[in-house]
């Protein structure tokens, strides 16, 4: 019966309780309601598949390209967000260069980025807000290449993104904090066009929420297919 209702809820569901949900976000798909069908979000999504007369509530979140674990309350939602802060959260991106070291601690303030393009890009900025980011390296890839795990110990938007490339090392396909912002800009206006075929070479960022735990919960998933396929991919860039 849950599987059937994950199934027509298009739902992967990882773990459910009495007052919480687990689920693992597909890539491209944005937390909250947008203009489209009842399956253009996450949150409509959940609604479909608990029904009526349950109010689902985001724990944490994660950016629409980003995938991976999200934590929903069905209820004692502030007791969930109370104990998501103490939550620790790993994820594996793969990034551009080879690290110079193998570990490290990024603490670097993090905020807005004023005359970008992009009106929600952050940037490392000495009026910021705290934010924390372990890393180690995972794997050295070919090409230039590395899978690192990260570990955020604050909760800065896209604060693993903008902590990566701050460090020299963006995430492959991150339209915002990569090479170029002009290429986030092209992609929402125009879609995935050739040239960004050309010049990310992958639709999303490589970046995945895999493991969450907190209080005596602990939630793991296999990283996604696209992670796995490009590593391992001839196309590799």
């Amino acid at each position: 019966m849950v599987q059937a209702r994950a199934l027509a809820a298009r739902l992967r569901v990882v773990d459910e309780g009495e007052d919480y949900l687990v689920v693992d976000k597909p890539a491209d798909l944005m937390c909250h309601p947008t203009v489209g069908d009842e399956f253009s979000s996450l949150i409509s999504r959940l609604r479909l598949y608990l029904g009526e007369g349950v109010r689902p509530h985001f724990v944490n979140r994660l950016d629409r390209e980003t995938s991976g674990l999200v934590l929903i309350s069905k209820a004692n939602h502030k007791a969930w967000c109370r104990a998501f802060e103490e939550a620790e959260k790993t994820y594996w991106a793969v990034v551009h260069g080879w690290p110079s070291l193998n570990e490290g601690l990024i603490e670097a303030p993090l905020g807005p980025l004023r005359g970008s393009l992009v009106r929600i890009k952050q940037a490392v900025v000495p009026e910021g807000k705290p934010a924390v980011t372990g890393w180690r390296v995972v794997q050295r890839l070919p090409r230039n290449l590395a899978l690192l795990e990260a570990r955020p110990f604050t909760g800065r938007m896209h604060q693993i993104r903008v902590h990566l490339s701050y460090l020299g090392h963006p995430v492959v396909g991150d339209k915002i904090y990569g090479s170029d912002e002009s290429f986030f800009v092209e992609a929402l206006e125009q879609g995935w066009t050739d040239r960004l075929e050309r010049q990310l070479g992958v639709r999303r960022h490589l970046l995945s929420a895999l493991r969450l735990r907190l209080r005596n919960f602990s939630w793991q998933i296999e990283p996604p297919d696209d992670i796995r396929a490009y590593m391992t991919s001839s196309d590799c860039r």
